[in-house]
C-alpha cells in the first residue's frame, strides 16, 4: 500500500480507537504529532500490544457504525420505492388485501430459504390478520426460476395466484419448465391465456422494475422483507417478523 492510503487507514484506525478506549487521544493520532506518520504507527502498536482486547472492541464499533449506516440506506431508498413496493398493482398479494402492515418479500421459487421462511408467513397472517404480503418476484437462480415467476405474476392476472404459489412451495425447488406448467394447470389456470400473457410487457415491466428496486437496495439474495422502513436482507424467524410488524404499528420504523 502506498503511504498516503496507508496514512488513511491509519488515521482511520485510530479514530475508532480513540472512540473505543480513551488511552488514545485524537492528538496523539494526528497526522501533525511529533513522528508523523512514523509515531502514528508507533502510537497504534504499542497501544495495541498493551491492550490486545482492544481490536475486538475496535471492530465491534467499527461494524456497528457500518450497520447503522447501511440501515439509514435501506431506509432512504424504502421511501424512495415506496409506491412501488407497497402500492403496485401486478404484484401478488397474499394475506389480507386491505391489512394495516404490509411485508415485502423479494421471492424466488427455486430458493430453498424462501421455503424456509414460508411457514412463518403463513402463521403470521394466520394469527394477524391485519397483515398484507406483498411478493415481488426477484428470479436470480436460473431460467427455470424466471420462468416460474412469469408463470406466477400470470395466475395473479387470473386471479388463481394462491393457488399456484402453495402448490409451487409443496413441491421441491428443483422443477423444470414443464413442471411450472403442470402446476398451473393443476391450480385451475387457463393454459393458453397464461401462455400468452406470462411474456407479455407488463410482467415484464414488473420483474425490471424489482430488479431495479433490489439493486437499489442492494439486496444479492432470496428472501428480503421489508416492514416499514426497515430492511431483512436474508431469512428471518417468525418472532423477527411479528416484531417488526408490531414496531411498524406503533411507528417505530
Amino acid at each position: 500500500m502506498d503511504s498516503p492510503k496507508l496514512l488513511v487507514v491509519l488515521v482511520m484506525s485510530a479514530a475508532v480507537l480513540c472512540t473505543a478506549v480513551p488511552g488514545i487521544t485524537q492528538d496523539a493520532v494526528s497526522p501533525n504529532a511529533p513522528g508523523g506518520e512514523d509515531g502514528i504507527q508507533k502510537a497504534i502498536h504499542d497501544y495495541i500490544l498493551a491492550h490486545p482486547e482492544v481490536i475486538i472492541q475496535s471492530i465491534r464499533i467499527a461494524k456497528e457504525r457500518e450497520q447503522e449506516r447501511l440501515a439509514a440506506l435501506a431506509g432512504s431508498k424504502i421511501a424512495t420505492f415506496k409506491k412501488d413496493l407497497l402500492d403496485d398493482p401486478t404484484a401478488p398479494i397474499l394475506g389480507n388485501p386491505k391489512g394495516d402492515v404490509t411485508v415485502v418479500e423479494f421471492f424466488d421459487y427455486r430458493c430453498p430459504y424462501c421455503r424456509q421462511v414460508e411457514p412463518f408467513l403463513e402463521t403470521l397472517v394466520k394469527d394477524d390478520p391485519g397483515v398484507r404480503i406483498v411478493q415481488k418476484e426477484f428470479p436470480i437462480l436460473g431460467p427455470a426460476s424466471v420462468n416460474a415467476a412469469r408463470v406466477a405474476l400470470a395466475a395473479n392476472k387470473q386471479g388463481k395466484l394462491k393457488e399456484f404459489h402453495d402448490r409451487m412451495m409443496a413441491r421441491k425447488p428443483n422443477f423444470d419448465d414443464t413442471t411450472v406448467l403442470m402446476v398451473a394447470e393443476e391450480a385451475g389456470l387457463d393454459i393458453g391465456r397464461l401462455k400468452s400473457e406470462m411474456n407479455g410487457p407488463d410482467i415484464e415491466a414488473e420483474l425490471a422494475r424489482t430488479r431495479e428496486i433490489a439493486k437499489a437496495l442492494r439486496l444479492n439474495g432470496t428472501p428480503a422483507f421489508i416492514v416499514g422502513s426497515a430492511l431483512v436482507p436474508g431469512a428471518t424467524d417468525l418472532e423477527t417478523l411479528k416484531s417488526m410488524v408490531d414496531d411498524t404499528r406503533r411507528g417505530v420504523n
